[in-house]
């Protein structure tokens, strides 16, 4: 079935696969080795069906959300394709499946912005009862955190544990016995998120919309 894929794959589902690269770099504000795979006859297409489209990245600044690596997988996209103008737009909102990696440099850099680093003093006060984040990074498996507070010039380091449970991320510090549910959107359910080779695998689905 695969082989008689490849074999149909025409002009149709190249426009196809440029026009779905198009919308995801207009998305991004950066984005490199961005690769689409559409597995879809062209009579699925004219019906506006696409059957299943496979999407790899890396290096991704999504609104300032830093990731090493994307991967994404739909199936039974419903789409509105004229191929005169070579517009495409999604007649449903597709559920996707999604796995991200990021480096202790990318989440530094998140936690450290200017829009997140809210999120980094969130945990910083929460969990570690101290007032700022100044340095995060990834060591045997675990989140390595410094904190200080404004008025003392005293750094500390504290090591976070990071889970997945019902679709919702937690940090965990085990010293305080206190955890604490990270920010993320209702649409998004986190499956599973592991630290391996100091690179943070995150496994989650997501209805989207363009």
């Amino acid at each position: 079935m695969i082989a008689k894929w490849i074999k149909e794959k025409g002009i149709l589902t190249k426009l196809l696969e440029k026009g779905i690269k198009f919308l995801v770099i207009k998305e991004c504000k950066k984005i490199r080795n961005l690769k689409i795979d559409i597995i879809s006859t062209s009579t699925q297409i004219f019906k506006g069906v696409i059957q299943k489209i496979n999407i790899s990245a890396e290096d991704i600044n999504y609104k300032d959300l830093f990731f090493d690596e994307l991967q994404i997988e739909a199936d039974n996209l419903k789409i509105n394709f004229k191929l005169t103008t070579k517009e495409l737009k999604f007649t449903n909102d597709p559920l996707i499946k999604f796995k991200i990696s990021l480096t202790q440099s990318s989440l530094r850099t998140i936690l450290l912005s200017k829009n997140w680093h809210w999120i980094g003093d969130k945990i910083s006060k929460e969990i570690l009862n101290e007032e700022k984040l100044i340095d995060i990074k990834i060591r045997n498996g675990q989140l390595l955190i410094k904190t200080s507070k404004d008025d003392i010039n005293i750094i500390k380091e504290q090591h976070i544990n990071v889970t997945a449970e019902k679709g919702k991320v937690y940090l965990n510090n085990e010293a305080y016995n206190k955890t604490i549910e990270i920010p993320v959107e209702d649409k998004i359910y986190i499956t599973k998120i592991y630290i391996e080779n100091k690179l943070i695998n995150i496994f989650a689905s997501s209805s989207i919309s363009f």
